[in-house]
């Protein structure tokens, strides 16, 4: 087994190969280095599963264009795209079961309209049944199941879902966001542990062994560093618990994201009775007229019309692009005039609204497109390949058959108490509002301590041992 001397090691808080660069840093280099070296260790599984169906999701945007390009896309363009209220006519009349829930007509000129169904039976909770209708003829290019506000087809909700949650449910986002909430940590701690060491110990060329692997380790990691504490700070703003708390701290401080009005006010029972007209959406002056109302007010494609949820409701109409720069705007429009009776500009949101919406598009690969997207899969691969290395450093750091040495103990007691307390109360607010980094971190902290007591009492029952047998050989 390949092994570099010890002199050279970074692993082992050594004065000799890494030198603390201040009295402050002296102390909290091993206390680092151990909590980097044991959070790569475990944590690694979850971020490979992680960054390998991140790769897969990704890529799953361009795939999706291909493998349904025959619905997406009509076969020729032609002259007058018909009235919308025909164009959803015609996917009613091919799939009449289920409920208008949404529709958005066709962004470009050779793009389909999207007719969205639901209560559709056969199709999963939550998602919609999109109707594919070729809006020059009126004719239906097919149906596929949808899921999410990006309009995810078949192949890239599979995809979604098994980055999300492995398809286990609830349960399965435990494994995401337990990566999302150590990636940060093992990221910020890796850019720190390396530049702590003398330059003339970062470089790859020249070295062999543990020293090379770790040099490759390093360089890599620092490149990508800034890419992984985004896809970490991001991720954490939709997770379960971190989530919850994150949207909790936005709307205490008024930044939460804001919605159109559909309240209208008045009688408006009329138009509420169009609705059982097969669940073809001519709620009072129809679609046609709405979506004109809310061309005016300068909605530009591609935009998504929902119809009134009740009769005391507007239809809700908003932009639902998501690539730079961002259409967010909606407007709600009251079904028995086509007045528009709200209006929501994404320039008005608060700023930590703005900034959650951008962060979540550019980590979910649309913000910038195919640019976007590509960055993404380096990132996904560059994690893959950190991980291999880690692995491969922590089996080259074991001597003879000691595999995979561990980092010592007792980092912590190095520690001044001026430093330590404050540094324990920022980890314990932080693990309060990120609780699969605070639990898991608290579980390590006490087996470690109680691992380290055994062998604490194993040492002394050994030593007491010896001292009895070199005094009975003494006597002798």
């Amino acid at each position: 087994m390949t092994t570099a001397p010890s002199t050279s090691t970074d692993e082992a808080p050594q004065q000799t190969t890494a030198p603390p660069k201040s009295r402050t840093w002296a102390p909290l280099r091993p206390l680092v280095l151990r909590l980097h070296f044991y959070a790569g260790l475990l944590v690694a599984p979850f971020l490979l599963v992680a960054a390998t169906t991140g790769f897969l999701y990704a890529g799953s945007f361009q795939a999706e264009k291909i493998v349904y390009a025959d619905e997406m896309t009509v076969p020729e363009v032609g002259d007058t795209k018909l009235p919308l209220s025909e164009q959803v006519a015609a996917a009613r009349e091919a799939h009449p079961q289920g409920t208008l829930s949404a529709v958005r007509p066709s962004p470009a000129d050779d793009a389909t309209t999207r007719v969205l169904l639901s209560g559709v039976p056969g199709v999963d909770e939550g998602h919609t049944l999109a109707v594919f209708v070729d809006p020059y003829t009126g004719k239906v290019r097919g149906a596929l199941e949808q899921y999410g506000s990006t309009g995810a087809l078949p192949l890239r909700t599979w995809i979604d879902e098994f980055h999300r949650d492995l398809h286990l449910g609830d349960p399965g986002r435990l494994y995401s966001e337990l990566a999302a909430s150590w990636l940060w940590v093992i990221a910020a701690g890796g850019l720190v542990l390396w530049f702590s060491r003398r330059r003339a110990l970062r470089k790859v060329r020249g070295t062999s062994g543990r020293r090379r692997t770790l040099g490759l380790h390093g360089t890599i990691g620092v490149w990508a560093a800034i890419g992984f504490i985004f896809l970490s700070a991001t991720g954490l703003t939709w997770s379960t618990y971190a989530g919850a708390n994150i949207g909790e701290l936005r709307t205490s401080l008024g930044q939460s994201t804001p919605s159109v009005s559909a309240s209208v006010g008045g009688d408006h029972g009329d138009h509420g009775a169009a609705a059982g007209n097969g669940g073809s959406g001519e709620h009072g002056v129809g679609l046609d007229k709405v979506l004109a109302a809310a061309r005016a007010e300068g909605l530009g494609d591609p935009v998504e019309i929902v119809p009134p949820a009740d009769a005391n409701s507007a239809y809700v109409v908003k932009q639902v692009q998501r690539s730079w720069p961002e259409k967010q705007d909606s407007v709600a429009v009251d079904p028995a005039t086509g007045e528009v009776t709200d209006v929501l500009r994404f320039a008005d949101y608060p700023l930590l609204a703005k900034l959650t919406r951008w962060g979540i598009d550019l980590h979910t690969g649309i913000l910038f497109g195919l640019v976007n997207q590509i960055a993404l899969m380096l990132l996904a691969l560059s994690l893959i390949v950190l991980i291999v290395l880690g692995y491969r450093m922590w089996w080259q750091r074991g001597r003879g058959s000691a595999f995979g040495r561990p980092i010592p103990r007792g980092g912590w007691a190095q520690v001044p108490p001026q430093i330590l307390v404050p540094l324990m109360a920022v980890v314990a607010v932080i693990g309060y509002f990120v609780p699969l980094l605070g639990i898991p971190l608290a579980a390590f902290i006490v087996v470690d301590v109680i691992l380290g007591e055994i062998a604490h009492r194993r040492g002394r029952r050994s030593d007491g041992n010896g001292g009895v047998a070199a005094d009975g050989a003494a006597a002798t």
